[in-house]
């Protein structure tokens, strides 16, 4: 297996699981045995631009730096627009994906690719990559917590959906999940402790609420070892992580963290100093748990 596979996949079914989520089947040309199996499982998805019927992408290499160089070469005007995505699902003896997708008008190129989708349509998919992807205590193999913190916005709710569900009988969990209102709320089936709070901005806009923030500032949290699994919108994030160390006193290697995206910037805006300082200090910690790789 590379360390980056690179594979097309086309649409099959499109579902409005919420009004603001559709959950897009995928069926893959080719896919590995390992990918889908586990829980917060990242890609990359590659939209076409106006007048491509598939995106434009350079041949696999396994070497991901080398295709990643590849992939810059391409004309700015042809180059697809890339996007970090979780699977949702693998349908089991297949090679079917389930991938789920925020709707938030034409302001992006992937909402607005899934808000018009269908069968037959084609993007690329890169990765994932095999070697990056650290266990999550009380979900994988690894237990060395008594409990786990999940927290995020809509964006982060396809992840959190596959660690609820991934996680085994007695191993508990607590999940604050902001969304804008009661009609995005989702089911999950799960062998686990599970407690959800569903946060509601009511009307404030995504980014600019501080409802997930402040409620895990005021919560009132279990006695024991907890592990913390954060992701969202790139400030909420940082917020909750100097919260959790600075004024609960977590080990910085007891977070998980990941800012999915900016308010007012895109994926393809220049990162910050922020975003710079936060991507190095997620690869120190990678390199020295011993995991690398493309992200």
């Amino acid at each position: 297996m590379a360390d980056l596979p690179v594979s097309f996949i086309q649409v099959t079914d499109i579902t409005r699981i919420t009004p603001h989520m559709a959950r897009v089947t995928f069926d893959a040309d080719q896919l590995d045995p390992g990918v889908g199996q586990t829980p917060d499982q990242q890609v990359k998805l590659c939209f076409p631009r106006a007048g491509q019927r598939t995106p434009l992408l350079p041949e696999q290499e396994d070497d991901a730096t080398s295709w990643y160089q590849a992939f810059l070469a391409i004309p700015e005007n042809e180059r697809p627009w890339m996007r970090s995505f979780t699977i949702r699902r693998r349908r089991p003896g297949s090679t079917s994906l389930e991938i789920d997708f925020v709707l938030h008008g034409d302001t992006g190129p992937a909402s607005s690719w899934a808000g018009a989708a269908q069968p037959g349509d084609q993007l690329g998919m890169v990765g994932p990559s095999a070697i990056y992807s650290r266990p999550v205590p009380l979900v994988t193999s690894v237990d060395d917590a008594d409990w786990l913190l999940l927290a995020g916005d809509e964006t982060a709710l396809p992840a959190i959906g596959t660690l609820i569900e991934a996680l085994p009988e007695r191993a508990r969990a607590i999940a604050y999940i902001e969304v804008a209102d009661a009609a995005e709320r989702q089911e999950f089936d799960t062998h686990g402790d599970v407690t959800v709070h569903w946060l509601y901005r009511d009307g404030a806009p995504a980014g600019r609420s501080d409802v997930l923030v402040d409620t895990i500032r005021k919560a009132e949290f279990p006695p024991g070892r907890p592990f913390a699994w954060l992701a969202g919108e790139s400030g909420a994030v940082r917020a909750l992580r100097r919260h959790l160390v600075d004024d609960r006193g977590l080990d910085k290697k007891s977070i998980d963290f990941s800012g999915y995206w900016r308010f007012k910037l895109t994926q393809d805006d220049a990162p910050t100093a922020e975003d710079m300082a936060e991507a190095q200090e997620r690869l120190a910690e990678a390199q020295a748990s011993g995991e690398g790789g493309w992200g």
